[in-house]
């Protein structure tokens, strides 16, 4: 009986509100984009929603339909490719043409080849035992130049693993990479890293964690950080597609677009996560598809075009800065070499496949071309260039194999200001057990603190 008398009460109350509303004609208003407007007075009150022109539901912008249709994923265009040079390297549309001057694209070229030198001469030190992990850039060049040139220096860069060639542009030096492959004294990271897996504050790149997708998110935040400090700057991450296959992508996307991120993220699509084709990765067109579900604006690239990547990744950053929002590029090309030195992709794709992207549509190959067509680049600088960069390559590589190892305390600092009570009892005793059998451990390449 008591809960009856409640809703009893409850009903009294409802009727006496309800009279009272439309004596005094309370209205409560629709979004401006839903309202019936009148020139000689306020908004009227809300329409039945079958009158309505739009659906009014939060979260979509939709029609109204009485056609029951599921959306097929077959029956869309795939994102078309921008491009500004062919594969012979000759400018399709002049208009396209971004014009750098001949030094850039100089530098450009000469660094590409460079980092081809280093990947050959790194790859053949790890199958000889001189070092014990290694991954080529071979046929992703044109996307690691092409990007890296268009950004500021000042610009935060979070890479996957394959990005040295935006390192090499912003001013890593060989004597850094090789530092850092060899783990020895010189070596930023004191040893404590896997080969490839590079940083540097000097030069804003963050550096490389092995785990896929982790920078993602982490990009985002640093994106929102440079946002609230109103400092001209952008974010850029890069990642292959494998990894897009991730949560933290998703996450990363979703944040940045609801946050209004000036985040740039850059999609290696090489055709491969390791082993793993892009037929098995996914089942829609790509990465770059995902961007306006995310409310991203989004672009497809050819990735092997040095300048198109330029011209996109510029006009990337000019949308990110001027607008505070996110943008995803996806850059088409192809993984010449093997995932790492730990894979053996003829396990899996064909020498046919790999010899067909090597000879016919190469960046390297391409941007050559383009220079040659200008007149800024010939047969004879070809071959003394890479007399040079051998040369310089192998001096750098015989200067930081002699490099010893860092001390030994070190695998043991940088964690405490102040080092605790059980490390250094535990330094100690690793310190006595050294000494006692010193004849059994190589205690001598390692230097002296």
């Amino acid at each position: 009986m008591a809960i009856c008398e409640v809703f009893r009460r409850c009903l009294l109350l409802s009727r006496r509100m309800e009279c009272l509303l439309l004596k005094n004609k309370v209205t409560h208003p629709l979004p401006v984009s839903y309202r019936h407007e009148s020139t000689s007075g306020p908004a009227q009150q809300i329409p039945k929603l079958e009158e309505t022109d739009r659906p009014v539901f939060p979260g979509s912008r939709s029609q109204w339909t009485e056609k029951l249709e599921f959306i097929q994923p077959d029956i869309y265009d795939g994102i078309p490719v921008y491009r500004v040079t062919n594969r012979d390297g000759k400018v399709i549309n002049s208009s396209q043409d971004p014009q750098l001057d001949r030094e850039v694209l100089t530098k450009m070229y000469k660094s590409m080849t460079l980092l081809n030198t280093m990947d050959r001469i790194l790859y053949e030190s790890q199958r000889q035992g001189r070092i014990s992990f290694y991954m080529t850039n071979y046929g992703e060049e044109g996307t690691h130049f092409g990007s890296a040139a268009a950004l500021n220096p000042k610009d935060l860069v979070f890479g996957q693993y394959r990005e040295a060639g935006v390192l090499m542009w912003r001013g890593f030096t060989l004597d850094q990479f090789m530092n850092q492959c060899y783990g020895n004294q010189e070596d930023f990271g004191k040893g404590r890293q896997m080969p490839v897996h590079y940083g540097s504050r000097d030069l804003n790149f963050i550096t490389i964690s092995s785990p896929l997708a982790t920078q993602m998110p982490q990009a985002v935040g640093a994106a929102y950080a440079f946002k609230r400090a109103q400092n001209g700057l952008c974010v850029i991450c890069y990642f292959g597609e494998g990894a897009a296959s991730e949560g933290d992508a998703h996450a990363a996307l979703n944040f940045a677009a609801t946050l209004d991120c000036p985040v740039i993220f850059f999609c290696r699509n090489n055709g491969y996560a390791i082993s793993t084709p892009t037929s098995e990765q996914y089942r829609g067109d790509g990465i770059a598809s995902r961007g306006p579900s995310y409310g991203i604006a989004s672009i497809r690239v050819d990735g092997n075009d040095t300048l198109a990547v330029y011209n996109v990744t510029k006009a990337a950053r000019e949308l990110c800065v001027m607008e505070n929002k996110p943008v995803l590029i996806e850059a088409m090309t192809y993984r010449i070499g093997h995932h790492s030195t730990s894979d053996d992709s003829t396990a899996y794709r064909s020498v046919d496949e790999v010899r067909f992207w090597h000879q016919k549509d190469h960046p390297i190959s391409r941007l050559r071309a383009y220079m040659m067509n200008c007149g800024w680049w010939d047969d004879g600088k070809e071959k003394d260039w890479k007399e040079e960069t051998k040369k310089q390559v192998m001096q750098v590589f015989a200067r930081a194999e002699k490099r010893k190892k860092p001390p030994v305390r070190v695998m043991l600092t940088d964690v405490y200001d102040t080092m605790p009570a059980h490390l250094q009892d535990q330094f100690e005793e690793l310190e006595n057990h050294l000494q006692q059998h010193k004849d059994h451990y190589s205690v001598n390449v390692f230097a002296e603190e």
